[in-house]
């Protein structure tokens, strides 16, 4: 466990650090690195941190993803707390991080809402609804499982602050939001970084656990490639046209 936990706590102060780092960054640079590579630094490295830590701890990095797991009986609930207490402690860790580095620049990477509360509330709640989705499908299905599963995931993460990153700042993760607004004492709307994402999280699994049919049996999805057993008879092979006759036929 003890190993889980250090993966797991690697794994997302460097998405923390990431997420927060790139906005402080960008403001600290006067907006020389722009909403598309504010975009996709998080997501590439989602990607990167579920490729070094997730057959470690399962690089859930996300509270919220946690819960989903959880719920979906993919994840033992006695390590919930566990999980939670590491998540938070290592998104803390990285806002600490940034504002020793960068000092207060950027709000110190904080999510904060350019909508009122309730629709950022919403927002967030979608936002966090198809993530968790998707990871539900690429990580718990096997149909759906395989090497691309890391872009996948955080693939949709990038898409997902591309688009609502001004609207609502495109958290997703209560780790996230929590880190930088301990940082920098900003508490401004942050309860909709913790309803939101938990929320939107759990409908997901249990969506997913609803729509997703019974995994085929291994003998239905293998193709039938030889003759079928009829009654315990197995068919005679048809003779050679350059076989012997029977003797008494003609």
């Amino acid at each position: 466990m003890l190993r889980r936990c250090l993966a797991e706590f690697v794994a997302t102060f460097g998405l923390v650090f990431v997420s927060a780092g790139v906005v402080m960054a960008d403001a600290f640079s006067a907006g020389a690195i722009g909403h598309l590579a504010i975009s996709l630094a998080p997501g590439l490295m989602v990607a990167a941190m579920i490729y070094a830590t997730g057959h470690i701890c399962g690089a859930h990095m996300n509270p919220a993803i946690t819960l989903a797991f959880a719920l979906s009986d993919r994840f033992p609930w006695r390590d919930v707390p566990v999980y939670w207490v590491v998540q938070f402690a290592a998104g803390i860790a990285a806002g600490l991080a940034l504002r020793g580095i960068m000092g207060e620049v950027g709000e110190m990477g904080a999510t904060l809402p350019s909508v009122d509360v309730f629709r950022g509330a919403a927002v967030e709640f979608g936002l966090t609804f198809f993530l968790a989705l998707v990871v539900m499908a690429v990580a718990t299905d096997s149909r759906a499982e395989g090497p691309g599963a890391a872009f996948a995931i955080g693939g949709i993460v990038a898409l997902e602050i591309m688009v609502a990153g001004p609207v609502s700042g495109a958290s997703m993760n209560p780790a996230r939001s929590l880190g930088p607004a301990l940082a920098g004492l900003n508490w401004e709307a942050h309860w909709i970084y913790w309803v939101g994402p938990f929320a939107g999280a759990a409908v997901a699994a249990l969506f997913y656990r609803f729509v997703r049919q019974p995994e085929p049996a291994e003998d239905q999805a293998v193709p039938k490639i030889v003759p079928e057993v009829v009654s315990g008879a197995v068919p005679e092979p048809l003779p050679s046209p350059d076989a012997d006759p029977v003797p008494g036929e003609d």
